[in-house]
Parts: structure tokens; C-alpha cells; sequence
């Protein structure tokens, strides 16, 4: 099978080690226990509560309702009394207003919940159930499906892509995933395919997970217009523009959306999620996470209840056996560092990754060498020594006109840094400054045009 990939790029080690072999143990939220469900879990407008403190709810029960066109549902992982409303901690950092549900330890089902057979339903009909089974883009990004999946009139979608790759170092959860519950990603995205009739279904994998290539293979061998395409093991294999340009050739352009380009790009979970809501009647109630890193008692893969606190589940499954030098939510890339536990896990959770201090030692930063590896490493064609060099000259302008906007933000130019220079963390922080000046300007221009 031919390797597939996209120029540039790093190839850190994968340290996936520790938990590939770990099946995914299912932990439930402890009796009495309080769960905190953030209104804003996803890209798009936050949603409101539509419970209210005393309330009883079940498992599956919606309790916080879509408000805007780019926005998902929230629904309960628990049953459980409604304790409060207010403030939490999401493992980005950000705060949130939460509902908090009392666990009675039930888990009791909500009546309203029931299978659908989708060769009986409409476009519409499934569009309509994705968006009610709450699914988001659980690779990371939290794109609500339902969205993605209804492209503007007129758009051709040829391909249908899963991003498979799980290309940040540490995560297993995808891979165990593909290797525990392949049927449910096949007949997942055979829904996806009644959506888009005459597209190509490619579940895109990663080299380094041979079992998983050869496991999928096999079970989508008879399934019409469905392959499986085998990517070269490199970072960031599993951005969907990356994806993408590996898979089909094209490029996205500069602003535009995979439809741009005849694609729709879903991560495994997402199509699992979207086969649970349908066939199974159950909205997106739980996150596989992996827990890893040289700190962690019990590195491995677990089923948890979305809602349920990091420090709950580390209780639960051991702790640390050595103290944490750093918390990461997420992989070790991309994902954000953490200081503390108390944080609700969310949609887009993943990961905690442990990290000892040898394990997260980072040389000083020094100055830069112009020795050019971040601009050969970029897999955006970008320059990330300009754009952290206007950064600190503060040439707002000049950061824009050098394609600033169009980092994906991926960690590759600090990486590969031998100088160590913070440049994704420069970038990543000049990106959501230039993002908050474009917001208030259009915020400014809608008042005066009233």
C-alpha cells in the first residue's frame, strides 16, 4: 500500500508506548460526585441552559439548547439533581458558565432516547439527528458536525475523509478506538456516505499503526466506495488541510473550508459518535480520553462521562506516581498546559498528558540563528521567524500581510527550533489579538450601520 503524505513537517517521537496496548477501561463518575457541563464546549455560539437548580435529569437528557446557526446541544451523562449554575474551568483555561449535576450513581436512561434506522431517513432527517445527538468535531476543534455536514447549495463533495492519523505524540485514543469499535466507525460512515452518495469514503492512518491499517481494511473491504489510505507517521499528518493535500492532492485555499475543495473531513470519534446517535438513540455523553506520561500511576485509555472533573477520574484511576513537572490538556503539540485539576472535561477532551521533569525540560530560549529550519519545517509554507520578529516590533500590519492568520498553530516551527524560540506561542497569541481587533471592528461597523 502506498504511504501517502505532504511536504514539510517534524517527526517527533510518537511516545505512544505507554498506552497503545491499554484497551479503553470504562470509569464512571462516583456516587455524589458533581459533574460541571460548560455552555460553551465547541466552536460557535455558546449555548443556554434550558434546566434550572433542582431539576431532575437523566442520561441523554438535553439540558442546554443550540442558540445560533454554528452551535451544538448539551446533554447530561448522568442522572442527577441539578445543584447550580455557575462558573467552571474548561482544560483550555477559559471559564465557563457551567450547569453542575449532583451524580446519584443511577445512571438512569432518558425515556425520550431511541435508534433510528438510517436507510429510512432523509438527508434532513440525519442532519437533524447529528445536530440533536449534540456531535462536534472531537479531533479537537469542536466544528459542530451538523454544520459540516450541510455544505452551501451547489457544493460538490467527492471525498469523504477520517482523519485516522492521531498524529500528536501520546494519544492512543483514536487508534484504540479503530481497533475497538472499527464496526461502529465503518457503519458511522456509511451514514455519512448516504449524505454524499456519489463521494469516496477514505479512513487515513497513520504508518505507525499497522494493526489498525490492516483491521479497518478488512472490514470495509466489501463496502462499496469505502478504502482505507495508509499516511506517513509525521506531525501534522492530521490537520485536515494536511490531510487533505496527502490524500487527494488538493490544496485548501487561504480562508476557505474543505467543501472548497470537494471534501468533508471528520475525526474517528465523530463518526462513532454520529453512529451512537443514530443507531444507538444515544446523544454524545462520553469522551475516550488517554491519560499518559512518565507521572501517571495507571497510564491508559478510558471511557469517561463528559462533565466529570480530570481530578475525579485521576482519583479514580491512581494518581501520580511521581509528582507532575507539567499538565497538558491534549497532546503535547498543540494542546494547552494545565495548573491545575479542578477542570471540567468537555466535548473536545482527550488527554492528560503527566509529564516528569526530565520528560518536560525545554532549553532557554536564545536568539534566533536564521539557520531557516522553521521555514523548512513549516507545513503552512510560512516564515515563523518574520512573523515572531514583527511580533515583537508589535507590526500588527505586518503580521497580516505575512500570512500570520494562516498558522495553524501547530508547534512544528518550535519544535524543530534550535534557538528554542517561543514562535507558536508568539504567533498563537498575536493570532487571537488580530482575531479580537477583527471582532470588534465588525462589532463597530454592525452598530453604525444601525
Amino acid at each position: 500500500m502506498q504511504t501517502l503524505t505532504f511536504k514539510r513537517g517534524v517527526h517527533p517521537p510518537d511516545g505512544k508506548a505507554l498506552t497503545k496496548d491499554a484497551p479503553i477501561k470504562v470509569i464512571l463518575p462516583k456516587e455524589d460526585s458533581e459533574l460541571f457541563f460548560p455552555m460553551s464546549q465547541h466552536i460557535g455560539a455558546p449555548c443556554e441552559p434550558i434546566v434550572a437548580v433542582g431539576d431532575y435529569v437523566k442520561v441523554g437528557q438535553k439540558i442546554a439548547e443550540a442558540k445560533g446557526f454554528v452551535s451544538s446541544p448539551i446533554f447530561s451523562s448522568i442522572s442527577g439533581t441539578v445543584t447550580d449554575i455557575r462558573p467552571m474551568l474548561t482544560p483550555g483555561g477559559a471559564m465557563s458558565p457551567s450547569i453542575v449535576i449532583k451524580n446519584d450513581g443511577k445512571m438512569e436512561k432518558y425515556e425520550g432516547l431511541a435508534p433510528k434506522d438510517y436507510t429510512k431517513m432523509t438527508n434532513e432527517e440525519i442532519i437533524a439527528a447529528i445536530k440533536e445527538g449534540g456531535i462536534v468535531g472531537l479531533g479537537g476543534a469542536g466544528f459542530p458536525t451538523q454544520v459540516k455536514l450541510a455544505p452551501p447549495p451547489g457544493t460538490k463533495i467527492d471525498h469523504i475523509l477520517v482523519n485516522a492519523a492521531e498524529c500528536e505524540p501520546y494519544l492512543t485514543c483514536d487508534y484504540r478506538l479503530m481497533l475497538e469499535q472499527g464496526e461502529k466507525l465503518v457503519k458511522g460512515l456509511q451514514i455519512v456516505q448516504k449524505l454524499f452518495p456519489d463521494a469516496k469514503a477514505v479512513i487515513g492512518i497513520e504508518d505507525n499503526k499497522p494493526d489498525a491499517i490492516a483491521h479497518l481494511s478488512e472490514l470495509c473491504k466489501d463496502v462499496p466506495n469505502m478504502e482505507v489510505a495508509a499516511l506517513k507517521a509525521k506531525f501534522p499528518q492530521g490537520s485536515e488541510k494536511h490531510l487533505i493535500k496527502a490524500v487527494t492532492g488538493r490544496e485548501v485555499p487561504s480562508g476557505a473550508l474543505p467543501a472548497a475543495v470537494g471534501c468533508i473531513v471528520d475525526n474517528v470519534d465523530t463518526i462513532i459518535s454520529i453512529y451512537n446517535a443514530i443507531a444507538e438513540g444515544m446523544p454524545l455523553v462520553r469522551r475516550i480520553f488517554t491519560v499518559t506520561g512518565g507521572a501517571a500511576a495507571n497510564p491508559g485509555n478510558y471511557e469517561i462521562r463528559i462533565g466529570m472533573t480530570i481530578k475525579d477520574l485521576m482519583d479514580q484511576i491512581g494518581g501520580f506516581k511521581a509528582d507532575p513537572a507539567k499538565l497538558i490538556a491534549g497532546g503535547p503539540m498543540m494542546g494547552p498546559t494545565m495548573y491545575t485539576l479542578d477542570a471540567a472535561t468537555v466535548k473536545t477532551s482527550s488527554a492528560l498528558i503527566c509529564f516528569t521533569a526530565e520528560e518536560a525540560f525545554i532549553p532557554e530560549e536564545s536568539n534566533c540563528i536564521r539557520c531557516g529550519k522553521c521555514v523548512e519545517h513549516c507545513p503552512m509554507g510560512l516564515m515563523p521567524f518574520m512573523l515572531n520578529r514583527l511580533i515583537l516590533q508589535k507590526n500588527d500590519d505586518g503580521f497580516v500581510k505575512e500570512h500570520g492568520m494562516d498558522c495553524i498553530e501547530c508547534g512544528s516551527c518550535s519544535y524543530i527550533c534550535p534557538a528554542k524560540r517561543q514562535l507558536a506561542q508568539s504567533i498563537r497569541a498575536q493570532k487571537k489579538i488580530e482575531g479580537a481587533r477583527r471582532a470588534a471592528a465588525a462589532a463597530a461597523a454592525k452598530a453604525a450601520a444601525k
